[in-house]
């Protein structure tokens, strides 16, 4: 496999997308993740159908790609927000998904949502469910069946996709449809961004000093505080070297989930970083494609 330097070259030959200036990522390993994430994301495959920066709203970040099957038609869809801490990343980190995911017979959607600190939450949220209410309109212009949709995410996206599902009551308030989400499987999201003292300048600061309008909102945007009564498959996964809260709160969503109507499960991957959660996806053979496809499966007619 060719060195990260060679891919850096490859990148700057290949590369395709145009992307907006973000501020510096906070650490090394997530810069790497970014560049592998986009590395592997110019080199989507000519058998999968792709339509990109279709519009769900009005902001400049109200965009979302599309990767088809060819011949798709009433196919289940797969929703995947990026990560990024909430106030970076883009909806490119999600195309080397692709192959695997039309292989499957669904189609994928990667959008990208306003990010903090212009936009502090809950916009990010709201964002989401304007996507849905969106799909739920156009996703058989694609060839995708807007009452089959599984929604995913990492890191962050993790967050939202949670957020989102477990709203229920802002989701029909946004024209959500009541059974549009069949299942939710995010991918190393913080469940629960309260913190009782975070360090300042830490990533746990960063919540409170650039994602949050009040630190007592804490409660009120951790998916956490939304699970009562849930009737919406889950399936929860982490790296067992995660950071510690996104395992923590990951096993204690698990435990509440269990208690709700809905069927949940809680996968841990060995040896795997917070980052690397992600990016294994790029192998077909990875466990969480034969969960999703579990799921999908458990709804077909």
């Amino acid at each position: 496999m060719p060195d990260l330097d060679d891919q850096r070259q490859a990148l700057r030959r290949r590369y395709v997308f145009t992307l907006a200036a973000q501020p510096p990522l906070p650490f090394k390993a997530a810069e790497e993740y970014a560049e592998q994430a986009l590395l592997w994301s110019s080199e989507v495959p000519d058998n999968v159908l792709i339509q990109r920066d279709l519009a769900y709203g009005p902001a400049t970040a109200h965009r979302y790609d599309v990767f088809a099957p060819p011949g798709a038609r009433s196919a289940p869809v797969l929703i995947f927000l990026h990560g990024g801490g909430w106030t970076n990343g883009y909806k490119e980190f999600v195309s080397f998904m692709a192959e695997n995911v039309t292989r499957m017979g669904m189609v994928l959607i990667a959008p990208t949502y306003r990010l903090a600190p212009e936009h502090r939450l809950p916009s990010a949220i709201d964002d989401c469910r304007r996507l849905l209410a969106h799909l739920a309109l156009h996703a058989a212009d694609f060839g995708g069946d807007a009452g089959n949709i599984y929604l995913s995410g990492h890191s962050a996206g993790g967050h939202l996709a949670t957020m989102v599902t477990l709203q229920t009551v802002a989701a029909a308030a946004a024209g959500i449809p009541t059974a549009m989400i069949r299942a939710c499987l995010p991918i190393s999201g913080i469940m629960d961004i309260h913190h009782p003292a975070p360090v300042p300048d830490s990533l746990d600061d960063r919540v409170y000093t650039m994602l949050l309008d009040r630190p007592e909102d804490d409660a009120l945007m951790s998916p956490m505080a939304w699970a009562g009564g849930n009737r919406i498959p889950f399936v929860l996964s982490y790296g067992e070297q995660d950071s510690d809260r996104v395992i923590l709160s990951n096993r204690r969503l698990a435990r509440v989930l269990e208690a709700q109507p809905g069927p949940s499960k809680i996968i841990m991957r060995p040896l795997q970083s917070h980052f690397d959660t992600h990016l294994t996806l790029r192998d077909p053979q990875d466990p969480w494609y034969a969960e999703l496809q579990r799921l999908v499966r458990n709804n077909e007619p």
